[in-house]
Order: C-alpha cells, then sequence, then structure tokens
C-alpha cells in the first residue's frame, strides 16, 4: 500500500490524550501521527481511515472535514474486553480529481482486505460505497451490500457518481459482482415507487424503518454481508444533526448502535463505513459522539464474533429438515453456540455463488417453513441463482 495516500491524524486530536486515562482507547491503539509515522499493520485487525471528500456528496457540502471531531470521542472512550489490534491510519485528503481520491480509497481498501484486516471508513459522502464495492474486484468473489439509509440511492445509470446514485452504478457497471443488496430503514416518502418496484424486481431485500425497528428482524441481512455502509442520515435528526440531509424520523441513537454491534459481529462482514457526517451541522458535537460510540460497538462485535457457520463444523449445529407438499423439503440449521438459524440453498456446481449455499434466517423463518409457507430469504435467493 502507498502510505503517501494517507496523512497522519491532525495533531490536536491527539494532544488532549494526556488529559486522559492511560487505559482510554486512543492510548492503547496505533496511531498515524506525524511524529511517531505509520502504523505496523502486521498484527493488526481493524484499521480505521477517514475520506475527506464531498465533491459528489449530494445537499451535503462540507461532509468529511473535521474527523478530528469524531476521533477525539472516540479516542476518550474506554475499550471493552477487547483482543484485536487497531490502527488508525489517517485521512485520504481530496485528490486534484474525484477519481484521484477514488483511486487512493480503492487502493488502500483492496491492500486491507487481502491482508485480512477490517477496513472502517469514516466519509465523505456515500458515493464512497461504490469504490469500496470496486475495491473487492481482485477478490473474485461475489458480495454482499448492507446500506443503512433512508433511501436507496438508485439515481438514474445516465448521471455520473453521486451520493444518491451510486447504487445504480453497482447494478448496472461491470464487472458485476454484487449478490445481494438490502436497505434497512428505508422510508417510503423519500423514495420514487418505480424504484421500490425496480429492487422488488431484482429481488433485493429491504426493510422499511418501521419494519427495521424490530431489530431482531434484520439481523441476519447483517450476517450475510461484506459491506455494510451507513448514512449518517437514517439517524433522526434530533439524534445526529450533522447532516444537511437529516429527516425528524430516523433510528434513535441506541438502534443505531445495535446495528454497528450486528456489524461487527457478523463473521463475513469485511469492510465497514459511516458516511455524510457534516460537522458544520452538529450540536454540542453530539453526532461525532454518537459515530465514536457506533464504532466502538463495531469493534466490540468484532471481538465477539464466534466463527458461528454451519460450513465449518455442521456438528455444532442442529439440522431441520421441513417438508414441503408439492416442493423439495428445506433444510435450517440452528447453531448450538448462538442459537442462530440458516436456511440451506441448493447449488448444483462449485462455481462463485457457493457461498450463498446458507442464507442467514430467523427462527420466524424456520416457522413459516413448518406452516407450509416458502420464506422469503429463501425465495429471493433461489430466484438470484436461477
Amino acid at each position: 500500500m502507498n502510505t503517501a495516500f494517507l496523512t497522519p491524524v491532525e495533531e490536536h486530536a491527539i494532544a488532549h490524550l494526556v488529559l486522559h486515562s492511560p487505559s482510554c482507547i486512543g492510548r492503547k491503539i496505533q496511531i498515524h501521527t506525524e511524529r511517531g509515522g505509520f502504523p505496523d499493520l502486521d498484527d493488526v485487525k481493524i484499521a480505521i481511515f477517514g475520506v475527506q471528500e464531498d465533491r459528489n456528496s449530494e445537499n451535503n457540502f462540507g461532509c468529511g472535514d473535521n474527523l478530528h471531531f469524531i476521533r477525539r470521542k472516540f479516542y476518550e472512550l474506554f475499550p471493552g474486553d477487547w483482543h484485536t489490534e487497531i490502527a488508525d491510519l489517517g485521512n485520504v485528503l481530496k485528490g486534484n480529481e474525484v477519481n484521484d481520491t477514488y483511486f487512493a480509497v480503492a487502493e488502500i481498501i483492496n491492500y486491507l482486505l487481502k491482508k485480512n484486516i477490517i477496513p472502517v471508513i469514516l466519509g465523505g459522502g456515500q458515493d464512497i460505497t461504490y469504490v469500496n464495492y470496486r475495491a473487492y474486484d481482485t477478490l473474485e468473489q461475489t458480495v454482499n451490500i448492507t446500506a443503512v439509509d433512508s433511501r436507496f440511492d438508485l439515481g438514474s445509470f445516465e448521471e455520473g457518481l453521486t451520493s444518491q446514485s451510486y447504487l445504480s452504478k453497482i447494478i448496472m457497471q461491470e464487472p458485476n459482482n454484487l449478490f445481494n443488496y438490502t436497505n434497512v430503514g428505508y422510508q417510503t416518502y423519500f423514495n420514487p415507487q418505480d424504484e421500490i418496484d425496480l429492487l422488488e424486481s431484482l429481488y433485493f431485500d429491504t426493510f422499511r424503518l418501521g419494519k427495521a425497528k424490530e431489530l431482531e428482524n434484520i439481523e441476519p441481512a447483517f450476517r450475510d454481508a461484506d459491506i455494510v455502509s451507513i448514512d449518517i442520515g437514517a439517524v433522526k435528526q434530533s439524534d445526529a444533526p450533522a447532516n444537511n440531509n437529516a429527516s425528524p424520523n430516523g433510528f434513535y441513537g441506541d438502534e443505531i448502535c445495535a446495528i454497528a454491534r450486528y456489524a461487527g459481529l457478523s463473521d463475513k462482514v469485511s469492510s465497514f463505513g459511516i458516511y455524510e457526517y457534516n460537522s458544520k451541522y452538529d450540536q454540542n458535537h453530539q453526532t461525532a459522539s454518537l459515530i465514536a460510540q457506533m464504532m466502538w460497538y463495531f469493534i466490540e462485535g468484532v471481538n465477539f464474533r464466534v466463527k458461528d457457520y454451519p460450513f465449518s463444523n455442521k456438528e455444532n449445529y442442529q439440522k431441520f429438515t421441513v417438508l414441503l407438499e408439492d416442493d423439495d423439503p428445506l433444510v435450517f440449521y440452528k447453531s448450538h453456540k448462538t442459537g442462530r438459524w440458516w436456511i440451506e440453498v441448493q447449488i448444483l456446481s462449485d462455481n462463485k455463488f457457493k457461498r450463498h449455499a446458507l442464507i442467514p434466517c430467523t427462527y420466524q423463518d424456520y416457522q413459516q417453513a413448518t406452516a407450509h409457507k416458502i420464506p422469503e430469504r429463501w425465495y429471493k435467493a433461489m430466484k438470484k441463482l436461477m
């Protein structure tokens, strides 16, 4: 990785650490500083970096500035019972052109992924999600994206890449490595009906805000994700005012922290981004504090990953076969360790979809199958494989 892409963390974000306990996060992790240089990544599991790019952020110019407000709040928190090495790599500054920034971000993410290091990206506009997705191209695998957002950000294929059109680029541009996209928390009045219908026709998963607030419904969406992208505008304005597109409705602060923990707990999630923070709208650094706590919960989740995936060792799982009247039986697995559920999808050949042979689900999906109703998760997965 070209470390020249990353500038050191601002000195004033670090200087106040002398006033805090030696046990706080900022004194426990490696930080890219002007004096100390770039961190040694050999044993690092999680790498944080900021992206100061706002030129393609719709109606939220200034996002990505002053990321040190988030860092200061994060550094002064206390770690949990963590065993994971963490590094803060600093910031990617704006390039001469937007594509220069995109190139640098993609190179950093790709390098970290190949070293099995989880990038935690602080944006910048949510258009960086597209760059994050493209960083997986060389890994030769299909990718699942879960976005926490009040909008689909579909836009049109004809318009350029922006924070509100990145999804159409992911869907349409080659190489197309997307297997599934899930939106968590969309608000219907922000999304045209034809876009809602399009995502349904593509057999993608969408959860309206009211349904998503029943958090047990959305946990499988994070267990099945490779990339998690959170628009801070998905949080209600009273809890996170630092976004020019903020809305009175959205997730509460504790709910978005629970979502971040779900993402961390997932054995599959390999990159995590929080976007659209705009410090000029922040009141008393409230949003910076919330994002710092979201990062804390994500890292907490990573530390408590249990490699809970049935293909690793099926002896630790209980198998349930549900016989349907006119169809092949449905096979479910329940973990003895965590009580989490999966449903099996039959894949006839050893191809790039093999990693999707088990779809995370809920106990309610199993109950639905026993009532002779096909679970929607299984149905959509099969449609994408046909």
